[in-house]
């Protein structure tokens, strides 16, 4: 049971009879037993909210910044009208509207409610319950019910990379030979024999051909294809720091706690040498600007276009993602509905405020790939956390696959160490200098161990990471 505004007025107007009644004590109780018989005969006439049914319909999916609608059929088998309100409940970052619903609904028939989703984070969004408010015909009060009505909506990531896969495709297609500007590539599968130009390599001359033409002929070669590539995301402490800026609206507005600006930057305790807590860009006294996007969202979207450049390759692509154990992983999808599959994995991982265990991810690794394959490890160049995890147990891993290492790094850092005119300026400099040599040392340790590393801002990360792979495919390592 609900009052309303009226029964409120109503009860201020009884005051006032009681203020000039000649007898208040009967007064009072005059004008109570009349406000409780209009409630109870409002009450009595309102249509009943518990025999209503509740159908769902609509989107399941929706990428991360678009909008998902989802309807709901609100059926009133009773006697009466159903007239009052209906608040449809979803968790705030679902950003549902409208939040409340004018109802009206006959005996008998039905009604369909339209609902829009804008979701500002990834994952599932499931409804909490449909509550509707029944008013009676003097609208003094109103019966009040609540419903679970089941319905999830998953947030996928929005790939936005997805704009720079024609180009790699056009670069991919030259190394394949598809191209009319095919170049040479230095694979292991034969292609074709074409005339010696100046600049070929004298060593892939083929003498039995030359022999028998009147020219010098060269062989072509072509990256292998079928060749196995698995793609594993750090979803550990570092990936929870926020970098750059984000490229979905509002996706950058929640969770803008000190753990998911700063984890990750600097130190095991994500802070820079001095006490500087990354993601401010202005350092003490700085003016903090709009949150950017988890590290982990920007390597989901690196891995995606990853995927979807090395499965028109022919490669079999895999993904694994891993802190302190396998959160998630995907096998042995095919062309078609790798990206589904990826995406759908994908959606509801959150990073893990825990310091990732690297020996149980190259465990890990080992048990899935016995074969040779590209390792695609989506981390933070985080030195602290690199000395202490992986690069201990990385031998065994390098030994027996070819590793690549993709990171991405924070603008504000190169911003802070370009600061100059104040005491405080100079030290955050300094603290941001401090930094980057640390991740210019890891990065050469790293590459002295055979890992080829990617380090790139994160709107350059999904498109620096693709050149990478097909780098490797035009070198023939792949």
């Amino acid at each position: 049971m609900a009052l309303t505004g009226r029964a409120a007025l109503l009860a201020l107007l009884g005051t006032l009879v009681v203020l000039f009644a000649p007898r208040p004590g009967p007064a009072v109780a005059g004008v109570a037993l009349l406000l409780a018989a209009l409630v109870a005969v409002d009450l009595l006439l309102a249509g009943g909210v518990r025999p209503l049914r509740f159908t769902r319909s609509g989107d399941r999916l929706v990428r991360l910044g678009e909008t998902a609608t989802v309807d709901l059929i609100v059926e009133n088998p009773g006697r009466r009208r159903v007239r009052g309100l209906l608040r449809d409940a979803w968790p705030p970052s679902a950003e549902a509207a409208p939040r409340r619903f004018a109802l009206d609904v006959p005996a008998g028939e039905r009604r369909r409610l339209t609902l829009t989703l804008t979701p500002v984070r990834r994952g599932d969004r499931e409804a909490a319950a449909v509550t509707v408010r029944s008013l009676g015909p003097l609208g003094i009060a109103a019966r009040q019910g609540s419903h679970r009505v089941p319905w999830s909506v998953r947030v996928l990531p929005p790939f936005l990379s997805r704009k720079h896969l024609p180009a790699k495709l056009t670069r991919l297609r030259e190394l394949e030979g598809a191209h009319p500007s095919m170049v040479r590539g230095q694979g292991t599968e034969f292609d074709s024999l074409r005339e010696y130009v100046p600049g070929d390599d004298v060593r892939s001359i083929d003498w039995r051909a030359t022999a028998r033409r009147s020219d010098v002929v060269v062989r072509t070669w072509r990256p292998e294809r079928d060749r196995r590539v698995l793609i594993v995301l750090d979803t550990g402490r570092t990936s929870a720091g926020r970098v750059g800026t984000a490229p979905v609206p509002l996706a950058g507005r929640e969770d803008r706690s000190s753990a998911g600006r700063g984890a990750g930057l600097g130190g095991p305790s994500g802070v820079l040498p001095g006490g500087l807590s990354g993601g401010l860009p202005g350092g003490r006294g700085g003016a903090e600007t709009a949150p950017g996007w988890p590290r982990l969202d920007w390597s989901m979207d690196a891995a995606l276009l990853l995927a979807a450049l090395a499965a028109r390759a022919g490669d079999r692509v895999d993904f694994m993602a891993h802190d302190r154990s396998v959160r998630a992983w995907v096998s042995g999808a095919g062309r078609t509905e790798l990206l589904s599959s990826l995406v759908n994995a994908m959606a509801p991982i959150e990073a893990e405020l825990v310091e990732a265990d690297a020996a149980d991810m190259v465990a890990a690794v080992l048990a899935r790939a016995r074969r040779r394959c590209l390792v695609v490890l989506l981390t933070d160049l985080n030195a602290a956390s690199l000395e202490e995890g992986l690069l201990p147990v990385l031998p065994q891993l390098s030994s027996r696959h070819l590793v690549l290492l993709a990171a991405a790094s924070d603008p504000q850092v190169a911003a802070m160490a370009a600061g100059r005119g104040t005491p405080e300026l100079v030290y955050d400099a300094a603290a941001a200098e401090r930094q980057g040599a640390d991740r210019r040392r890891i990065t050469a340790r790293l590459r002295r161990q055979g890992v080829e590393v990617v380090d790139a801002a994160p709107e350059q990360l999904a498109p620096a990471l693709a050149d990478a792979y097909l780098a490797l495919k035009a070198a023939g390592r792949l």
